[in-house]
């Protein structure tokens, strides 16, 4: 049984597949103008490597692995570009709280299909601001690993940092966010 192979149309990429692309990549990297450029190189980078396609992957899946080495270097720059050091500062001891996360507090009862679409709206709103506060090498971190779902070894290598700095900067990042959530969402 021969597997279908498949073929590029890089002339109907962007009527099939920017939307997609683009989508993709506004969650990973929360900025509409540099999703539209890694979008834009991954489609020149396409072009470039047409070649290299060996018809074993459907076209989107074939963009996507480029999007995703395009996405990886843009955190690869940003993090050297501001440099390796980390920032020291005063975190925030929740004591008996301690290990409680986000996830957990949400409410679970919902009035309304209405409310809770709302509701999901502000709450969304609110951990992305709370994301955003955090120190930019934790907000890193912390988007490709429990965002994007980057492999632990994917990013320590691409970021020059041992595992066991990802978990300390891991933890400390969601210490800081659910202190930022109880102070902005929970308390109201």
């Amino acid at each position: 049984m021969s597997q279908k192979k498949h073929t590029l149309d890089p002339d109907k990429w962007i009527k099939s597949h920017a939307d997609y692309l683009f989508n993709y990549t506004i969650s990973r990297v929360n900025n509409h103008e540099m999703a539209k450029d890694l979008v834009q190189e991954t489609f020149f980078a396409g072009l470039k490597a047409m070649k290299n396609f060996q018809g074993k992957a459907s076209e989107r899946t074939w963009l996507i692995s480029i999007l995703k080495r395009k996405i990886i270097d843009y955190y690869r720059k940003i993090n050297s570009a501001k440099g390796k050091a980390e920032v020291k500062m005063n975190f925030y001891a929740d004591g008996e709280r301690e290990g409680e996360w986000i996830e957990e507090r949400v409410p679970t009862s919902w009035n309304s299909e209405t409310e809770k679409s709302i509701e999901n709206e502000e709450l969304s709103n609110t951990l992305e601001l709370c994301i955003g506060k955090l120190p930019e090498k934790y907000e890193l971190v912390f988007r490709m690993k429990t965002i994007q779902q980057f492999e632990t070894e994917e990013i320590c290598k691409e970021l020059d940092i041992t595992s066991s700095n990802l978990w300390v900067i891991i933890h400390r990042a969601r210490t800081q966010l659910r202190k930022c959530m109880e102070d902005n969402w929970f308390q109201n």
